[in-house]
Order: structure tokens, then sequence, then C-alpha cells
């Protein structure tokens, strides 16, 4: 006697379905009359996006696997189940086809470092792209908030970061927005973190020239601002330079760098003084040195 004849349905749900879904695929196999029975072994499917078969028993006449589809390239993809007989039942095969017709949503988050910075300090953005199922790819595009141009840069397991420089305190603090741009598989989506930043510690520091003088001699007080670390760039504004019993000067900083000329003065010590006002970026600071006067020659 020989062995009875058998048919394989195959249906895949839910069906449309999107990139990182998994996906039931169930493989029916049943006896074609006069046959009776139900068929036993085991059925061989095939996905139809070139990942490896997968090979599960029958229950019940019945087998189910699934799957997860991680691309839309390719879509609808054929669904290949393979019944392998048993000794009293004969092969068959079915076929169903599996659309992936969306992409998957995705969810964007963004996070600063240090928050607050200071100005001149680099700040670490990072963009983390989630999915419901499977690592989204491609690029984010971040926009700082303080008007310099947006930088785009790709995402490695989900992650994009990049640095970027403050260089004023005005408009802190500022909104960061991390726009995901999307892939064959996953959505756009895009997030918001602020960043707060604020003034720079400066240092000041002083020297006159010629030290010592004589009462003849004029004395050039110069002062030099410079910003203390992780702060960085250039200080702007005035320092008030002065020196005992002369009226100061409030000089501009050029370069970080003010110098007026007192002149004349009396014989003795004085003090001189460099009084950094600060700007919008960067706080006061002072220092002093003492300026020896001689009588001078003859």
């Amino acid at each position: 006697m020989g062995r009875a004849t058998t048919t394989t349905a195959v249906v895949s749900a839910p069906d449309p379905s999107a990139a990182g879904q998994s996906v039931t695929i169930t493989a029916t196999v049943a006896s074609l009359s006069p046959g009776a029975g139900t068929p036993t072994g085991t059925v061989t499917f095939s996905f139809g996006d070139g990942t490896g078969n997968g090979t599960v028993p029958l229950s019940g006449g019945v087998a189910t696997i699934n799957h997860t589809y991680t691309t839309r390239t390719g879509s609808p993809f054929t669904i290949t189940a393979a019944y392998n007989g048993d000794t009293n039942f004969s092969t068959s095969s079915g076929t169903d086809t599996q659309t992936l017709s969306s992409k998957t949503a995705t969810t964007t988050v963004v996070t600063s470092a240090p928050d607050p910075s200071v100005v001149g300090r680099p700040v670490t953005v990072q963009a983390t792209v989630a999915s419901g199922s499977g690592t989204p790819t491609g690029t984010v595009t971040f926009s700082f908030g303080d008007g310099t141009a947006t930088v785009t840069a790709p995402l490695s397991g989900g992650v994009a970061t990049v640095t970027h420089t403050y260089t004023t305190t005005t408009g802190s603090p500022f909104t960061i927005t991390a726009g995901y741009n999307g892939d064959t598989n996953f959505s756009t989506s895009s997030g918001i973190d602020t960043q707060t930043v604020n003034k720079a510690a400066t240092t000041t520091a002083v020297s006159s020239a010629p030290n010592p003088s004589t009462v003849s001699d004029p004395v050039t007080v110069t002062a030099t601002v410079t910003p203390v670390a992780p702060g960085a760039g250039t200080p702007t504004g005035t320092v008030t330079l002065a020196i005992t019993d002369r009226t100061p000067q409030v000089v501009t900083l050029v370069n970080g760098t003010a110098s007026a000329t007192f002149n004349p003065l009396q014989k003795g010590t004085h003090t001189v003084t460099a009084n950094y006002n600060g700007d919008v970026n960067y706080t006061s600071s002072s220092a002093s040195i003492t300026q020896t006067v001689n009588t001078g020659p003859g």
C-alpha cells in the first residue's frame, strides 16, 4: 500500500508587518482523500529573505515557527513550507507571501554632558534611537540652538554622538534637537534636550615696566586676562588699571590684554592693581603687584 498524498497550507500573521516585528508562520498538513489520518514528521520553512531555513515538528498536523524580517528590501517575501513526509504520508509544500508595508516607529532621546557647562568647554551630545524591535541605522542631525551649523552623525548600535562647544551664554539654556533621518526599515523621529551654559571663570595677571623705576620714568601697567580651564576663549570687556594715588584708567581688552601708562610717580612703594570687570561670557577677576619707585641718578 502506498503513502497517502498530502496538502500543505501556509499562513503568516500579522500580514502586513514591520521590520523587526515577529511574524508567526503556521503550516497545516492534511491528507487527501481517499487517504485519511493525521500526518506526522516535520516541516521545513523557507522565509524568502535569504536567512536560513527552520525545521519544526508537526503537532496535530500543524507546525508553527516565528520569524523576524529585518528589512523591507525584497518585500513581499515568499514563504515556503515543505512537509517532509513520514511512513504513511507523502511530501507536499505550500507558499504564502509576507508583506512589510510600513516602517517601524522609533523614538529619539537626547542627552548632553556636562550640563551645565561653561563657555568654551566641549559638550558631548548623544542621541539614542530605539524601536520596539530591531536596531535603527542611518544618521542623526543635531541642532545646538546657538545659531551654529547643524551636524549630522552616523548611528552605531542605535547611538549617535557629537561634540559641540558653546562660545557664549547668550541664549542659555539652549535647546538641542536631534532628528533621526530614518532608514529603509525605521521611521524618522526627533528629541530635544536643554543645555545650560554659564560664564567661565578668569584669572588676571598684571605687570609693570620698568619696575623698579625712578620718579621721572613713565610706568606702563599691563593686564592679561585668561579663562580658567575647562573654560576657553578670549575674554572681552574692560580692565580697571590703577596705581596708588593716581587716577584709575578703564581700558578695553584687545585679545585679552589691556595697558595704561602712569606718570609721574612719587618715590616709594606703590600698589599696582588690575580689576577685570567681566563680560557676558566671563567672570571678573583681579590681581595686584608692588611698584618700587627710586629717586634716580643725581
